[in-house]
């Protein structure tokens, strides 16, 4: 078995990576810089890229390169965390940049769908678990969050019409993991609430010690991966499985 992690050097992703280096799984890590804790903790485990993901022409570059291919040969299982992602640009129409909408649709929704594509095309008839990490803000809409919405919306209905596929050895889940005491938490407090009107509820989930810590979450959601029940449903939260 081998892993895939997308955005491993911080919050979620870092502790995802964690999580399953502890198990023994080797991971590669996809992301824009390196994470020394994690290459020092477990050098015969750990192998990661440098790569932006939302550059599409440098994720074109690394499929056609052939590494993924070198890296899942003849590995029994993969799991695909498709983790990295981002909140903005945060506001109503007038205030988003194009550029950033572009940017953030290229991270959230182009990018892990490419590597969903990738990592089943290049496994062979490995076992294969993909896990989106979505977001209630694709069940919900939010002012202000237009973009953000959209996009895990999208991942969630792509595991939907995957799951439809009934690919031999394919399970898919897109999960929303909670609100969990990352970086993205602290830039949805620093946001003004012209632009976030819910900014108030975000800042009183911090207050309230509300927000779930990484290690937490990522201990019950990759035992979630792992298990047998993995993919029963295919869009969901980690608050209410069983």
């Amino acid at each position: 078995m081998k892993a895939i992690v997308t955005g491993h050097t911080r919050g979620l992703g870092a502790a995802l990576a964690a999580n399953l280096l502890a198990r023994g799984v080797p991971v590669l890590g996809l992301a824009r810089t390196r994470s020394a804790d994690l290459a020092d903790a477990y050098p015969d485990l750990f192998e990661e890229v440098e790569l932006d993901l939302a550059d599409s022409v440098a994720l074109s570059r690394w499929f056609a390169d052939g590494m993924l291919g070198d890296y899942l040969d003849g590995t029994g299982a993969v799991l695909l965390l498709n983790n990295a992602g981002m909140v903005s640009p945060v506001g109503p129409l007038d205030a988003q940049d194009p550029q950033a909408v572009l940017r953030a649709v290229q991270l959230n929704v182009a990018a892990p769908m490419a590597l969903a594509a990738a990592v089943v095309r290049a496994s062979g008839g490995a076992q294969r678990r993909i896990l989106h990490i979505s977001s209630g803000a694709g069940r919900n809409a939010y002012p202000g969050w237009s973009v953000y919405c959209a996009t895990k919306a999208a991942l969630d209905h792509h595991a939907r019409a995957v799951a439809l596929d009934c690919e031999r050895g394919v399970r898919i889940c897109s999960l929303a993991p909670g609100v969990i005491d990352t970086d993205m938490q602290a830039e949805i407090r620093a946001t003004t609430e012209d632009r976030f009107p819910l900014r108030k509820r975000f800042v009183s989930l911090k207050e309230t010690g509300a927000l779930v810590e990484p290690d937490e979450c990522a201990e019950r959601l990759v035992d979630y991966l792992l298990g047998a029940g993995f993919g029963a449903e295919v869009v969901a939260d980690l608050r209410t499985l069983s």
